[in-house]
């Protein structure tokens, strides 16, 4: 079982540089068996659920080459099957992408249901099948497999109108309209950065997608897509919980490789609770000398404040100088951490999607265990609050999602270090990877 252990109450200081986006990663990879040739992917992340994605691919019959440690060069012009069963599907949520590709490329798909963090709420994949089947798709779930198919081998066009804003959803059928015969119009479309990259990555390989970044997106399906190259944007959400880091322990960070657009809707409720921030070309500037302040926050879709963040700046405010509310607007229940956070000593009530945040002078380090991936990071930010030493088990979770996080702390004054301990079965604990 591996750990990091923090001692906390030390401020950050230098500079930390973003990795590419895992939620982009984890849909241009897929989106790769749509081509014809080779895609070279640059600034890949090296995080766990980048590795087990390739890993399908492979498996699946692509040919993966890496040209250097964020550059993948995959082909997937020997891939045949349409089956993806394999244990790797059910530990990634982004496993699902498949399915749109592999609808998109042969008409068919049989994919395990996915697997990924499971912090209280339902995620369902109802948009997805929706949308499948309108454009033309008979989809059923048999045996814990996903079984979609076409009576031609090839989908068409459709109007889709999303009961509810779904980034997953809207991912999967740009993926399964590349190719579709027809227009494709998804309303009600997400609206995040990493849906705008795979359009990009998707529109650099020959398709026709319009409007990505609008909550109307169009497609217009072509007949066949080109291999190439195409560099994943920064990840908003590493960034932003690098800055919540700094925000919380204090000190002064250049948060380098990042779009500061994308972390606005971030970086105004730091500025609210105490933090500096000073937006430079590609690159944040922060620095917390000040008490932290109270503040409200509701998580929405894009560009509002992200759901992916929630636990993070709840982390923050539990040493906020007044009474805070955060109300998740996003997913029923994402407050499965509250209870560890319970053990340092904060101060939090939660009522459905609501929880209130009574600030206290101070956290003190505990034994903690992660339950998903923002969660893991948010308890991570907590150690580096409290005074003493935060023990975290379960750090897979946070592995999924963030690129050398001990480095990239160690290297601005935090001290965190990863542990094993080879006596206790870390099967124990990947109930849900």
């Amino acid at each position: 079982m591996t750990k990091y252990i923090i001692k906390g109450g030390k401020p950050l200081n230098g500079e930390i540089e973003i990795s590419g986006a895992k939620n982009a990663a984890v849909a241009i990879i897929p989106a790769a068996l749509l081509a014809t040739g080779s895609c070279r992917i640059e600034n890949i992340p090296q995080i766990s659920d980048v590795t087990m994605l390739l890993n399908i691919l492979k498996e699946l019959g692509g040919d993966i080459r890496t040209i250097d440690r964020h550059t993948m060069e995959i082909n997937c012009d020997k891939i045949t099957s349409c089956r993806a069963d394999s244990d790797n599907m059910r530990r990634i949520r982004a496993s699902y992408y498949l399915i749109g590709a592999m609808l998109g490329r042969f008409g068919r798909a049989e994919v395990a249901m996915p697997g990924g963090c499971n912090f209280g709420g339902v995620r369902p994949i109802d948009q997805h099948i929706k949308g499948f089947t309108a454009m033309g798709a008979n989809v059923e779930v048999r045996n814990g497999m996903v079984i979609a198919s076409t009576e031609n081998g090839q989908l068409h066009g459709a109007n889709i109108y999303l009961d509810v804003v779904s980034v997953g959803a809207t991912i999967n059928l740009m993926l399964a309209a590349a190719l579709a015969k027809g227009r494709t119009i998804i309303e009600n479309a997400a609206r995040e950065p990493h849906i705008v990259d795979l359009a990009n990555f998707l529109n650099s390989m020959g398709a026709d997608i319009r409007g990505a970044g609008t909550n109307v997106i169009k497609i217009s399906g072509v007949s066949s897509l080109a291999g190439g190259t195409y560099s994943i944007i920064p990840d908003q959400i590493e960034a932003g919980t690098y800055l919540a880091a700094v925000a919380g322990a204090g000190g002064e960070v250049l948060i380098k490789n990042v779009i500061p657009k994308h972390l606005n809707c971030i970086t105004v409720k730091l500025e609210e609770m105490g933090a500096d921030v000073e937006e430079l070309d590609d690159a944040v500037l922060i620095r917390r000398e000040k008490p932290i302040r109270a503040a409200n926050i509701k998580t929405l879709p894009y560009p509002g404040f992200p759901t992916d963040m929630q636990p993070q700046t709840t982390a923050v405010l539990t040493m906020a100088k007044g009474t805070s509310v955060v109300t998740e607007g996003v997913w029923d229940n994402r407050y499965k951490y509250v209870d560890e956070f319970l053990k340092m000593g904060a101060r939090i009530q939660v009522d459905g999607r609501l929880a209130v945040i009574e600030g206290v002078s101070g956290l003190t380090g505990a034994k903690l265990k992660a339950c998903d991936l923002r969660a893991g990071a948010a308890m991570v930010i907590a150690g580096l609050m409290a005074s003493g030493t935060t023990e975290i088990e379960c750090v897979h979770y946070i592995e999924r999602g963030y690129e050398d996080i001990i480095g990239k702390l160690r290297a601005v004054g935090a001290d965190i270090v990863s542990i094993t301990s080879p006596d206790e079965p870390e099967d124990e604990v990947r109930e849900a990877v």
